[in-house]
């Protein structure tokens, strides 16, 4: 009898993606072994809200579905709702309580979910093999026809507005809770723009880093007062939106948890000296942490993920950002090291914000 055991399991279970919903109170996540007792691979689930609807996407080394498929399913009867199909691979998945966002390589159609499915709009990208897009509940963000610009889109009319955001592909966007402010980062990673819907103004630029990174997520608090940023450098950054607007915002929730003025740029009085370099006057996070963003290779699925790379393979999804409130949140991460990291932000004894990991969990009960 062989008693030695073996290197890796037959069928081992693997996390293909994971998304927060609406407000961040829960996560979803596709896996090799799948959702619902399929006993069968979904490469992509994206919850509607808190309701009983998800949307998935069949992917791993045996899908459910067929990549160009998505299904909406109503987990309280244990059916499928609807189904749409594509003409190619759906590279991701978007919803809320009156559409449907689904997202090809170089097209992103709208649908309206009511008592039946409508096609509304349809726009196309630029190579869209990340399937980036961010919903609210009056604006859609995707990538423009450009590398480097976004489409905002004006659910209620179809209006687009182009920005020209960045000079190279686009690596992550983001809208606020409220939608009134639009996030963005493009593949070379060291800056974040963040733009007016109202107005498609830039209203702040935050700089990672020098060297350049692969953006995994942006997340705003509730508020919309802070931004957070995961990378490739397993660092999670947390910056203060310097706008006027939402400055008051800002204020009421330092006063609340007994912090005191912003604190001073990262490079204090060189800042402010004439001549120097643009990074010394740069706006940089006010509080870092690191996080768990191993590589663990490549695994099966659908080339759609957040850390795809240039051949469209799929890697792991890690930290993905959901803030719980506006003094904590959680980054999530896939692959076979499947966990949740919880951060939350407290005052150190000199008064400065820190950014402080409270807790971690793996998340599958065999891992």
């Amino acid at each position: 009898m062989n008693v030695r055991p073996p290197i890796e399991a037959s069928n081992p279970t693997a996390v293909l993606s994971v998304s927060f919903n609406s407000d961040s109170s829960c996560f979803a996540v596709g896996l090799e072994s799948g959702i619902c007792n399929f006993n069968a691979g979904i490469g992509h689930v994206q919850m509607m809200g808190t309701t009983n609807y998800l949307a998935l996407v069949g992917g791993g080394r045996f899908p459910k579905f067929t990549s160009n498929k998505v299904v909406i399913w109503d987990d309280m009867k244990g059916k499928a709702a609807l189904e749409i199909s594509a003409n190619s691979s759906v590279r991701g998945v978007q919803l809320s309580r009156e559409y449907i966002i689904v997202l090809l390589r170089h097209k992103v159609s709208v649908y309206k979910f009511h008592n039946s499915l409508k096609l509304l709009h349809e726009y196309e990208t630029s190579d869209n093999s990340l399937g980036l897009c961010t919903l609210s509940s009056k604006h859609l963000a995707c990538p423009g026809r450009t590398a480097g610009q976004i489409q905002l889109i004006e659910l209620a009319t179809g209006n687009v507005s182009i920005i020209p955001a960045h000079e190279t592909a686009l690596q992550a966007i983001q809208l606020s809770p409220d939608g009134k402010l639009l996030a963005s980062a493009s593949e070379k990673g060291t800056l974040i723009r963040v733009y007016l819907t109202s107005s498609c103004a830039k209203v702040a630029e935050l700089r990672r880093g020098i060297d350049r990174a692969t953006i995994f997520s942006l997340g705003f608090s509730p508020s919309g007062a802070m931004l957070a940023c995961t990378s490739d450098k397993s660092t999670l950054h947390i910056f203060d939106i310097p706008n006027v607007r939402r400055q008051s915002v800002a204020q009421r929730g330092q006063q609340h948890h007994g912090i005191g003025d912003v604190e001073p740029g990262k490079w204090g009085i060189l800042s402010q000296l004439p001549l120097m370099p643009r990074l010394f006057s740069d706006v940089y996070s006010f509080a870092s942490a690191p996080f768990q963003a191993a590589d663990e290779g490549i695994i099966g699925g659908i080339p759609y993920s957040e850390g795809a790379t240039a051949l469209g393979t799929p890697r792991p999804a890690k930290g993905i950002i959901g803030w719980i409130s506006e003094d904590s949140l959680a980054v999530v991460g896939a692959g076979k090291d499947a966990r949740w990291e919880r951060f939350v932000l407290v005052t150190d004894e000199s008064g400065r914000r820190v950014c402080v990991k409270e807790g971690w969990k793996r998340y599958l009960g065999n891992t």
